[in-house]
């Protein structure tokens, strides 16, 4: 059995093929083709080695899921979610210059990690992420775009951090005191309740970041604990799925 489905999606025009058949979709992916596997209980013993993806209950699956795996097998960034003045995407290496201009403002590496000296290794880290971490999780640190002019004006989302769920984000200088942050984080967490399983969100953030400080607090979140070691407190928002 193979699908042949046409991909029209916003920013996509492609083809998708599905098959239960491995040896066809060897070939079609040696062809270039976007192509997965479809898990059968005749074909679940065989030799998946080096196949990209499988997937299941293909009836059950919605345009948006197979736009989601076109552009896995594509390389291509998911969109996560849209706020009124944003809009958030996985990122890619094409973004490395642009997170390099954001960071070169002292002020926004004051209280965090700065970039790699070599953006060589920044791109080659941000390909190490969209595998391990994107592709793995189905969640990370995304990139936040203005939804008009496509300008990238920081970044921001949520990590898995030693079996919690950690929020992260950081507002071009350009953009800050203008309400980004609060938006952007507010879908975040509106986004976790509804895609993410697990009973609370944590930030670490340096006790003299007053923005941040008050950000997290004007979000919902409350001190859970107080600077240790490495000068950071730790602050807690509890999910609520009801």
């Amino acid at each position: 059995m193979v699908k042949k489905i046409l991909i029209d999606g916003r920013q996509d025009r492609g083809v998708l093929y599905l098959t239960d058949n491995l040896t066809l979709l060897r070939t079609l992916l040696a062809r270039g083709e976007k192509a997965a596997a479809i898990l059968t209980e005749e074909n679940r013993k065989e030799d998946f080695t080096g196949l990209p993806y499988a997937v299941e209950h293909v009836e059950e699956l919605e345009p948006g899921d197979l736009i989601r795996l076109y552009r896995r097998l594509a390389g291509q960034p998911w969109e996560i979610l849209e706020t009124g003045r944003c809009r958030l995407r996985e990122m890619t290496a094409m973004d490395v210059d642009r997170l390099y201009e954001i960071y070169a403002d002292a002020s926004v590496t004051r209280f965090m990690e700065n970039l790699y000296e070599d953006r060589e290794q920044e791109r080659r880290y941000i390909e190490d992420y969209r595998k391990y971490v994107y592709e793995f999780y189905g969640y990370g640190i995304w990139i936040i775009e203005d939804k008009i002019s496509g300008t990238v004006i920081g970044r921001a989302g949520v990590e898995p951090k030693e079996g919690e769920v950690e929020l992260g984000f950081v507002i071009g200088v350009p953009w800050q005191r203008q309400g980004y942050g609060y938006e952007v984080c507010s879908g975040i967490l509106d986004y976790v309740k509804q895609e993410i399983d697990c009973e609370r969100v944590l930030s670490r953030v340096h006790p003299e970041n007053q923005a941040s400080v008050g950000l997290l607090q004007k979000l919902g979140f409350y001190k859970l604990e107080e600077a240790g070691r490495d000068g950071m407190e730790i602050y807690m928002y509890p999910i609520d799925k009801k």
